[in-house]
């Protein structure tokens, strides 16, 4: 009985309605990782800089630079896999999502 009251609400709903909640899901995903794509390798380089690198190890400011700039690399290459994995699961989930309408 329920399995029909969703296939009943399903067709109900416009598949404009849809498309728009699948629209703006996939924009706030990408706003969001554009947001951690920006903050993080910068928030990284110079705490790492800093702290991690001039503090902790007491390296040189030129040797703090170096390393500091590939944590911040490595930290661009993490949330672009994040991005893609993320992408990836949302695409097949809807794709799953219409294909059962």
């Amino acid at each position: 009985m329920e399995r029909l009251d969703k296939a009943a609400l399903n067709a109900l709903q416009p598949s404009d309605f849809r498309n728009e909640s699948s629209l703006a899901s996939t924009l706030k995903t990408l706003l969001f990782f554009t947001a951690l794509m920006i903050t993080v390798p910068i928030g990284l380089y110079f705490t790492t800089k800093s702290y991690v690198f001039e503090g902790a190890f007491g390296m040189s400011n030129r040797d703090s630079y170096f390393y500091a700039a590939i944590v911040a690399v490595v930290a661009v290459h993490v949330v672009l896999a994040l991005f893609v994995y993320v992408a990836w699961n949302e695409g097949s989930r809807q794709w799953r999502e219409g294909k059962q309408d």
